[in-house]
């Protein structure tokens, strides 16, 4: 049989053909080591066990956050062999793994972004109480989507919630969550505040919401947001991130809405407290208004009390200063040719006078 004699381009060519046949994405798990970041954008490192290592390359975009050599990391990745450079695998996505890891990338890109200010206190913005309308991202499979929507609904129902459907772990969750909260960015009218929840879990599990492009997502959101990942252990760096986080799904709908029951009894109280003030109010008023009545009344009484017996008294002063009164007291008034006669000088012989008495008249010849 006659050998093939290839040249290294052809040769190259065919290896990367097979492995875009056969292994077209592979996931590697392993140690890290020699971690590299070449002008802030190209990342280089291996991930080793006890008897070998794999080259990666890739871009800083596909990092969940700093990391460090010795964590043990699950990589996938497409396998590629390079004209000049040799075998590597460009790095799609990266997960650490355990604990221990998932702690240390936490740890390591929570201080990074402190020092950035993205979970500055003074930049948490309040929620809309209650929203006119939800923006859920969630998994629409899930406990907590369900959770959410019956305790939501039970507390005050009839409010719109638009619903984007994601994954809440894996590779594609990052992606997801990241392009829900763009997509309620673009679209305002959608949502008054953004709800991104789901249940419980393990710490791989979790570790999405520890990644650094969501929690910068989070943080960017042009609409207030509300984290609720059901679990009360270690807190994920999107929920340090967000406005306002709940320790459960239920627990978010309880803080996004009152309870309309509760709400309604409260209203009754409240109305019977005010018609219970106004009729005391009421009362009052007519107390104060009787009172204030017979206070007037008693005053009008005593003015004309007052004005009465001034009028009476001043009718004797004009009884008493009467000439009739004189005549009644035996006085007469005397009245000649010229008027009233106060003197005898007044008068002459032949004068006519009346003498007027308090019964009549009487005429006098003077002589």
């Amino acid at each position: 049989m006659e050998e093939l004699v290839i040249s290294p381009s052809d040769f190259i060519a065919l290896v990367n053909q097979t492995f875009d046949y056969a292994y077209p994405k592979v996931v590697i798990q392993g140690e890290l080591a020699n971690f590299k970041i070449s002008r802030n954008k190209w990342v280089y490192f291996d991930l080793k066990d006890d008897n070998a290592s794999v080259r990666f390359f890739g871009t800083v975009f596909a990092l969940p956050g700093p990391l460090q050599d010795g964590m043990v990391l699950s990589v996938s990745g497409r396998p590629h062999m390079h004209e000049l450079y040799g075998f590597s695998v460009q790095v799609q996505t990266v997960q650490p793994v355990g604990q221990g890891s998932i702690k240390k990338a936490a740890d390591l890109l929570l201080a990074k972004l402190q020092a950035e200010g993205l979970f500055d206190t003074d930049k948490k913005r309040s929620l809309p109480y209650p929203p006119q309308k939800i923006g859920l991202i969630t998994s629409v499979q899930s406990a907590a989507y369900a959770d959410f929507i019956k305790v939501i609904g039970a507390r005050f129902g009839g409010l719109e919630i638009n619903v984007y459907d994601v994954q809440v772990q894996g590779e594609q969750a990052v992606l997801d969550i990241v392009q829900a909260i763009k997509h309620f960015a673009e679209h305002a009218e959608l949502a008054n505040v953004l709800v991104i929840t789901r249940g419980g879990g393990s710490a791989d599990d979790l570790s999405v919401f520890s990644h650094e492009q969501v929690v910068r997502a989070v943080a960017g959101s042009r609409v207030p947001t509300l984290i609720a990942i059901g679990h009360e252990v270690d807190l994920s760096l999107a929920e340090l991130a967000a406005d306002v986080r709940a320790s459960t799904p239920s627990n978010a709908a309880e803080l996004l809405v009152p309870d309309k029951k509760e709400q309604l009894l409260k209203l009754t109280h409240k109305a019977e407290w005010l018609q219970q003030g106004l009729l005391t109010q009421l009362q009052n008023a007519k107390t104060v208004l009787a009172t204030q009545k017979d206070h007037l009344r008693s005053g009008i009484t005593f003015e004309l009390t007052k004005q009465q017996q001034l009028l009476a008294h001043n009718a004797k002063l004009l009884t008493a200063m009467s000439p009739h009164a004189a005549l009644q007291r035996g006085y007469a008034i005397v009245r000649g040719p010229k008027g009233i006669v106060s003197s005898v000088k007044n008068t002459s012989s032949n004068d006519t006078l009346d003498i007027t008495l308090q019964d009549g008249i009487i005429k006098a010849l003077v002589r």
